[in-house]
């Protein structure tokens, strides 16, 4: 079956910077290492996306509409079509004292970030830094090999495709999530240890957030997500309270 906009699937993609033919990013982590860009608590495999979810550049996800599971395609990305051209305004000049009140130390190279957003330091001179708020793709344009591996049809492994994506916790097992679907709501019972997650309240809630509009937006018969955190006393906690 064509893969059409709203489908969940499965894809491996490597995109590159074409005059450089540098890799950037990949879901291979032989590529990866190769290239000088794995990342050790990143999780290497094929990702889950819905089609014009806007999961991946749009461009991407376009000329994947039409393929089929196994297929593969080599797309060229253009900057305006990709992260957009660089802007002289996003090159400023921050005092070193805004450094200082953080404990920073500033050299070339070095990102960071702020208000304006993530940022790479250009050059330190006196008791001025020239930062670089441009993405750091801006301005080039990129090509991107990719695999559609699997087209997902099971509503349960739907949501949990997206809970997969945007719950970015390595130590969650997606497995252990249970899902309920019944009269327009999906409830989710995540495994027991996203509860206990180390990000910010306000990350988990925005996550949360996606994973629901992402559900309710292309799983028709289902228009509301609730998620349901449950605790239960165990022995273990029993023993914990008497010490």
């Amino acid at each position: 079956m064509a893969i059409d906009n709203g489908d969940f699937v499965r894809v491996n993609f490597t995109g590159k910077i074409i005059d450089t033919d540098e890799v950037f990013d990949t879901t291979f982590e032989e590529v990866a290492q190769e290239a000088g860009i794995f990342e050790e608590n990143k999780t290497y495999k094929a990702i889950p996306i819905v089609v014009g979810g806007n999961h991946l550049l749009p461009a991407i996800e376009e000329a994947i509409t039409g393929l089929n599971a196994g297929d593969k395609k080599t797309v060229e990305v253009k900057s305006d079509d990709a992260f957009g051209p660089r802007d002289p305004k996003n090159i400023q000049l921050v005092p070193m004292k805004e450094f200082k009140k953080q404990g920073m130390t500033p050299v070339p190279g070095m990102r960071i970030s702020a208000g304006e957003g993530t940022g790479k330091i250009l050059t330190v001179n006196g008791g001025r830094v020239k930062v670089d708020f441009n993405h750091e793709l801006a301005g080039k344009d990129l090509v991107y090999d990719v695999e559609v591996t699997e087209i997902i049809d099971n509503e349960e492994d739907k949501i949990k495709s997206m809970i997969e994506l945007h719950y970015s916790n390595p130590n969650v097992d997606i497995d252990k999530t249970e899902i309920d679907i019944a009269d327009g709501v999906a409830s989710i019972k995540l495994d027991q240890l996203a509860r206990f997650d180390q990000k910010s309240y306000m990350d988990i809630t925005f996550a949360r957030f996606r994973i629901a509009k992402d559900i309710w937006e292309n799983i028709e018969e289902i228009d509301k997500v609730n998620f349901v955190d449950e605790f239960e006393k165990n022995e273990e906690s029993e023993e914990e309270d008497k010490e």
